[in-house]
């Protein structure tokens, strides 16, 4: 794992189109959040062979809220920990900036990501209504509370 770079923007974007579909972030959104370096962390996961099959992003405005932006695991790289392994040093991350909650969105037809958020303190706090588009899917929003 190391931190996303401008030149890890393409393979991304591979990655992103073939999970999201016409739901997909832009790579013009992923040029502007590495633009905003005091305040994002975004971070790769490359595979045996160098290649990029995870990515995950964080936005921290410390002290009070942090949201994780997106976590996206290549479907060949699914199923091995990699999601989780992103979202914990997140998490970390999150808890070295000293934020009092994490919040995310999370597709509402996503069981396998909210069961992960669980394990993991999260809890379902709101639903955004056809959040994603063009689908019309709804995102539940889920908040980690930081540890007292």
């Amino acid at each position: 794992m190391r931190p996303m770079r401008w030149w890890d923007i393409e393979p991304v974007m591979v990655i992103e189109r073939e999970l999201f579909g016409d739901e997909a972030w832009s790579d013009g959104m992923f040029w502007s959040e590495l633009a905003e370096r005091s305040t994002r962390t975004y971070l790769v996961e490359e595979d045996d062979a160098g290649a990029i099959c995870a990515y995950a992003g964080l936005c921290c405005y410390a002290p009070h809220e942090a949201y994780i932006q997106t976590i996206a695991v290549a479907p060949s790289a699914q199923r091995r920990g990699i999601g989780e392994k992103l979202l914990v040093t997140l998490l970390d991350e999150a808890e070295r900036r000293t934020c009092e909650h994490v919040d995310l969105e999370v597709r509402a037809d996503n069981d396998a990501a909210m069961r992960l958020y669980e394990r993991h303190g999260f809890t379902k706090i709101a639903v955004r209504r056809n959040y994603y588009q063009p689908s019309g899917t709804d995102a539940v929003v889920m908040r980690r509370e930081r540890a007292a």
